[in-house]
């Protein structure tokens, strides 16, 4: 239905709308709502994924799983990749990273392709074993929800803003069951700053998100009961904090390399595919454990069942002579995770850092402490390092502390273990932030001039739209021009500046009055001298579409109250003025205040 006759469905809806509901009681009953529409799509996702796997495992026999689940995950990137391309024009826009520009750069407008394109994009990636999480394509769908919602709606980029929150907190939540983790993760990653009176739809959309879940999927992820913790492992907690930091960094370094790696091949490129889909298979054929989300690997964890890691690989038959081939399985799955996960994601499947994180914490926990307990020093639980290193890991990588701890004692019921967890996240993210000041999903975003974390000016300066800043009343004159006709052009002229053109409309300079005053007095030339003779080239151009940031930066520096816009041809489209900028971003910071 275009979007014209949606407009005048809900226009009777939206005037009853404001006669009877307060604009209180309205965001908190759209925060329902996209909460239960995130929690909806999360059910649909996860038990697609699992139906998805069950059906792809019951396919094959023992003898030839390890070959056939080395082949699947380059059927489903193929397949990721086709529908990125017939579907969504080869633009997908991957992971939490395009959401936070959108929300910190383009007023929380998160396009309507991502409503559909990151559900079926996951399910084919992660069903046929892409090593990624779901999560970030759920959070997208989410926020997606949320905006697209405000859009039709007619709310202003404040109220958008939040519903964006809202959808991207309830996807989280939905696919944890962890309400209050994923208010957290909006608050640290989507939003990064937040007025006290969002906390509570955050809450309301995070809670019927998980309400939706709980009914519709029985699933929990990992289960996990304690009731306490020893004190005398608290200097190993320390330990693990330094320990996931490091590993932290690597996964954030790893990442990325492989992003710029792969940027070689632009849009859908089979070759690209097939190389991806190659090294990923390879490394499942070694590694099985980094097959999908791994979610199961870390449950066996949980369980103190670790020695079945092995099972299903090509290592089995030793895992019970040598003590130590576990822990090189270990060492290798979760120094290989972000590798499979970057090659899934690089080589054009869909998929996220966040459930990545998780598993290679889960075993980067396990690692620790089983090598402590060999060690003989001391004996430490090897299942709470299990879930602490999941926390601190994840904690670094998406520098979110507080969605760390929330979320792993949520999700593993392990709230007795909430100092430890305190301890070694903390630790983790602050020590990881001195290394890497940027999360794995802010750190492209930064390399490419966006500082999602600027301060709020420069929030307001980026809500403005430069084409809309536009001056077009200058009066444009030849370089043929006369200085006997620009002094006509003068005196009925509102400026003082004027552009000097080219007939096809490039800017050539410019003229002002007050350059040429003094020969304006000598009328004796008023018919041998031009404005090509008069003219001076602009001190810098600008392009309709120029951060205005960027734009205040030359205005300063040059010391001018104006420049000229031009096309990237050079096609002169008007001035734009300092005045104009300062007066509109005053306006802008009134209806902030306001609402």
């Amino acid at each position: 239905m275009p979007q014209n006759a949606v407009h005048r469905l809900l226009r009777p809806l939206l005037v009853w709308r404001a006669r009877h509901i307060s604009e209180r009681m309205y965001m908190l009953i759209l925060s329902i709502l996209v909460g239960a529409s995130a929690g909806l799509a999360a059910v649909a996702l996860k038990t697609s994924v699992r139906w998805g796997q069950q059906l792809l495992r019951d396919g094959i026999t023992e003898p030839n799983r390890v070959f056939a689940l080395s082949i699947y995950p380059v059927i489903g990137i193929g397949l990721t990749a086709l529908f990125t391309k017939l579907f969504l024009g080869g633009q997908l826009g991957r992971g939490i990273a395009p959401i936070i520009y959108n929300t910190a750069r383009e007023g929380s407008v998160v396009p309507r392709s991502k409503l559909y394109s990151q559900l079926v994009t996951a399910f084919l990636t992660v069903t046929f074993g892409g090593s990624a999480g779901t999560e970030a394509p759920i959070s997208v769908t989410g926020a997606a929800l949320g905006s697209n919602a405000g859009r039709v709606l007619h709310l202003d980029r404040r109220r958008r803003r939040l519903l964006t929150g809202c959808g991207a907190a309830a996807g989280v939540a939905a696919i944890f069951n962890s309400p209050i983790a994923g208010v957290l993760f909006a608050v640290e990653t989507i939003l990064l700053e937040l007025p006290a009176q969002y906390f509570i739809p955050l809450l309301i959309s995070s809670a019927t998100a998980t309400v939706v879940s709980k009914a519709l999927y029985a699933g929990q992820p990992f289960v996990l009961i304690t009731t306490s913790w020893p004190v005398d492992a608290v200097p190993f907690y320390v330990l693990l904090g330094l320990f996931t930091a490091f590993f932290s960094v690597y996964m954030i370094r790893t990442y990325h390399w492989f992003d710029h790696f792969f940027e070689r091949w632009p849009g859908l490129n089979w070759r690209k595919v097939l190389v991806a889909g190659a090294l990923l298979g390879g490394l499942i054929f070694l590694f099985p454990t980094l097959y999908g989300e791994g979610y199961n690997t870390v449950e066996l964890l949980l369980r103190g069942h670790a020695e079945h890691i092995t099972d299903g690989s090509i290592f089995s038959v030793y895992q019970d002579n040598n003590p130590w081939l576990l822990l090189v399985l270990v060492l290798f799955s979760m120094m290989l995770k972000v590798v499979a996960t970057s090659i899934t994601v690089g080589g054009g499947g869909n998929g996220g850092m966040f459930g990545s994180s998780l598993f290679a914490g889960a075993l980067a926990g396990f690692f620790f402490a089983r090598l402590i307990n060999l060690s003989g020093v001391i004996h430490i639980p090897e299942v709470h390092f299990v879930v602490l290193g999941m926390a601190g890991t994840l904690a670094g990588v998406i520098h979110a502390p507080l969605t760390a701890i929330f979320l792993i004692a949520e999700i593993t019921g392990g709230y007795a273990l909430f100092v430890p967890l305190m301890l070694v996240s903390s630790s983790s993210y602050l020590i990881t932030k001195y290394f890497e000041p940027y999360s794995v999903y802010t750190r492209k975003l930064t390399a490419r001039g966006v500082d999602v974390y600027a301060n709020r000016d420069r929030g307001l300066l980026a809500q403005l739209d430069p084409r809309k800043l536009l001056e077009t009343d200058f009066i444009p004159v030849r370089p043929t021009t006369t200085l006997g006709e620009l002094v006509d052009v003068f005196r009925h002229a509102s400026r003082n500046l004027f552009p000097v053109v080219a007939a096809g409309g490039r800017l050539l300079g410019v003229v002002s009055l007050d350059s040429v005053r003094d020969a304006l007095f000598d009328d004796a030339h008023y018919a041998t001298t031009t404005v090509g003779e008069l003219m001076k080239p602009a001190p810098a151009v600008v392009g309709p579409t120029d951060d205005l940031e960027h734009t205040l930066a030359l205005l300063d520096r040059y010391g001018a109250w104006a420049l000229p816009v031009c096309e990237e041809d050079g096609r002169y489209l008007g001035f734009i003025l300092k005045s104009t900028i300062l007066v509109r971003y005053r306006r802008q910071l009134i209806q902030e205040s306001e609402a």
